[in-house]
């Protein structure tokens, strides 16, 4: 055990949530450790459109983003597999920022701030002790406090602890595959483009640097049929969708291979285990066409630290995490069984065209309002 230094908190994953999280606590004095499997800076799949609601959040965890020159998005362009566009402003808006770039300046800040970060290490097991919690990590055993699950939408410890989410048997919500790409394309700065096809849709968007992030999902079942080709999947049934032919025939992929996760899960899940409380994606996801999971987190995360900082029960927090999130969870499953059938989506599309003030209430039922910090 590192009897070196005891932790009030210990975070398990070090995305956009456990990030947000560990510079809060730090923020608030707290002596945090961070665990992360991987090496920053990495990609991760993640659609890298964040909702103008977390703009002043992330100058509070101290991001300058005006000094950052991104892109901000105001528009929004959804395509049905055959082709049929609807259009529509974007009331609130985002902006787009890479996950390899934004991790890794969030990462900087939690160090500057006196957060223990342990890269390239990966978390065996979570332990309640009679003081607080014991955190076995590849050849190290941490004590904290508190421990908090942030690790992602699929991990080693939801499969060791049987989650329910994990145990369910095949349904529509949890056979996904998610792939991302950076590329280049003559595409417009200010618009996020939503491309449907036949059980699936692919987002793209501008990022950093000149740079636009392709990012889609599909099931596995998809997958399949290509023979379990990545290249094939988007030959023969994503680009099917003109837009994402044009796409696929003409951008410049600046990279020699995507970026891809499986066994995707859009299932119902607690905010907690045991009594270990649970952040971000590891707490429920909501589907990335509506474009709000990195908001979600950021806001998750300010939640949480509300609750340690103010010694307030898990009950508690399960409570305000329902409040702020299970009606946007549930419209985004309810969209996500709307898309992606060739014949529904292109009739949704048509008719929303039809019915702007029907089309903002959806936008408006997935994403949240400004957080304030």
């Amino acid at each position: 055990m590192d009897t070196q230094k005891q932790y009030d908190l210990a975070v398990v994953g070090g995305g956009l949530a456990g990030l947000s999280l560990a510079i809060l606590q730090a923020k608030a004095g707290k002596r945090v450790v961070l665990f992360e499997k991987n090496k920053y800076p990495f990609h991760r799949v993640c659609g890298e459109y964040i909702s103008l609601e977390s703009w002043d959040f992330l100058n509070y965890l101290g991001l300058n983003l005006e000094q950052l020159s991104l892109p901000i998005i105001k528009k929004l362009h959804v395509s049905s597999p055959k082709g049929t566009v609807l259009s529509a402003p974007l009331t609130l808006g985002g902006f787009g920022v890479s996950r390899y770039f934004l991790d890794q300046k969030l990462v900087e800040i939690a160090r500057k701030l006196g957060v223990d970060i342990h890269e390239g290490t990966t978390v065996k097991q979570i332990e309640e002790t009679s003081s607080g919690f014991e955190i076995a990590a590849d050849a190290l055993r941490i004590s904290a406090k508190m421990a908090v699950g942030a690790f992602g939408k699929r991990s080693n410890l939801d499969v060791n602890w049987k989650r329910e989410f994990i145990n369910k048997n095949r349904t529509s919500l949890n056979q996904f595959v998610g792939v991302k790409y950076h590329i280049d394309f003559d595409f417009a700065k200010d618009t996020i483009a939503l491309h449907n096809f036949k059980d699936g849709y692919c987002g793209i968007s501008a990022i950093e640097g000149d740079k636009y992030c392709l990012c889609y999902l599909t099931t596995k079942k998809n997958l399949k049929l290509a023979g379990n080709s990545i290249e094939k999947l988007e030959s023969q049934i994503l680009s099917k969708n003109p837009y994402l032919k044009n796409i696929f025939q003409n951008a410049t992929k600046l990279w020699d291979a995507p970026e891809v996760i499986s066994q995707i899960s859009f299932e119902k899940k607690q905010a907690f285990y045991q009594h270990i409380p649970l952040a971000g994606d590891a707490s429920g996801m909501i589907a990335p066409l509506c474009g709000n999971g990195m908001s979600m987190a950021f806001h998750g995360a300010l939640l949480l630290n509300e609750s340690l900082l103010s010694g307030q029960s898990l009950d508690d927090y399960q409570q305000k995490w329902n409040k702020q999130f299970a009606v946007r969870l549930r419209a985004g499953r309810i969209v996500q069984r709307l898309f992606g059938n060739e014949i529904t989506t292109d009739l949704l599309v048509r008719s929303l065209t039809y019915f702007p003030s029907l089309t903002q209430k959806i936008i408006g039922l997935t994403h949240g309002s400004i957080i304030k910090v």
